[in-house]
């Protein structure tokens, strides 16, 4: 596959972007693996973000009913009308998915899955838009940087725990499901990958207020030296004695550091927080 696909490319007149961060998988077990371990069955709706030369949308659109392909690269046109000839459920919408109402969208597609090699460069804001915004979403199945997989399933008290891992704990359970090295890539990365999948579980850390959750995990994080008490004084104006208060009343060390605290912590907290606000 990789060489009649380096084949369309020339014929077509391809460049690569670098600003796109476009890096195409060709190897087609990779691809059905891919597909398989999303759990994509044949009544879905699936959409894929950034679908490049289109490999992983035929492999896609070969287990789903139908999928909704975003690319950002109009370029890619005459290389994707001849990738995806005869893939008659298959959407390709030439759009920065992260200008998407996602909303409206939902309106006409209903629930569905996400299954994409995201581009290196907007893998954090795709990844929060679609867990901020998209109610229908079942899961996301990504390809990102292997550093950043590791992020997003860190455990607390670790150094690759942050605050974008217990922000997407809030609504899904993440897991790396396969290793994918640089050489399955073209052109090649300088970096090695893996696939996470995202399962949707909403409801799963008991929460008032999801976007005061936020809040508590992003200054929990705001100066990671500064202790957890320090940061929720300078983030929420509580006096030292209330910040005191609610750490005790939440059963949390009067020194720990935000990275620290388990995301079910973080609900704690954030439950909790408003009693103790201008107290």
């Amino acid at each position: 596959m990789e060489n009649d696909l380096k084949s369309v490319l020339s014929e077509c007149g391809f460049g690569f972007k670098k600003k796109f961060g476009q890096n195409f998988i060709t190897d087609k077990n990779l691809l059905t693996s891919i597909v398989a371990q999303s759990g994509v069955g044949g009544d879905e709706t699936v959409i894929e973000i950034g679908c490049g030369a289109g490999t992983l949308t035929r492999a896609i659109a070969a287990a789903a009913k139908r999928v909704i392909a975003f690319e950002v690269d109009t370029t890619l046109k005459p290389v994707l009308e001849r990738t995806l000839a005869g893939v008659d459920n298959a959407e390709v919408v030439f759009k920065d998915f992260l200008k998407v109402n996602l909303a409206e969208l939902e309106k006409r597609v209903g629930s569905y899955s996400v299954v994409a090699n995201l581009p290196y460069y907007v893998t954090t804001p795709l990844i929060t838009k679609l867990l901020d915004e998209g109610k229908l979403c079942k899961s996301l199945t990504v390809m990102v940087q292997e550093e950043v997989a590791l992020r997003l399933c860190a455990c607390e008290n670790t150094p690759d725990y942050g605050a974008i891992t217990a922000v997407i704990a809030l609504r899904a359970r993440a897991e790396i499901i396969k290793k994918v090295p640089r050489t399955m890539f073209t052109p090649r990365p300088n970096v090695d990958s893996a696939v996470v999948k995202l399962t949707v579980e909403d409801g799963r850390i008991p929460v008032n207020d999801g976007a005061l959750y936020k809040k508590v995990v992003h200054a929990a994080f705001a100066a990671r030296r500064k202790t957890l008490e320090n940061n929720l004084v300078n983030a929420f104006k509580l006096t030292r004695g209330a910040a005191q208060q609610l750490l005790d009343a939440c059963g949390i060390d009067l020194k720990v550091r935000g990275e620290t605290l388990s995301p079910e912590s973080f609900a704690k907290l954030a439950n909790a927080l408003p009693e103790f606000v201008n107290k």
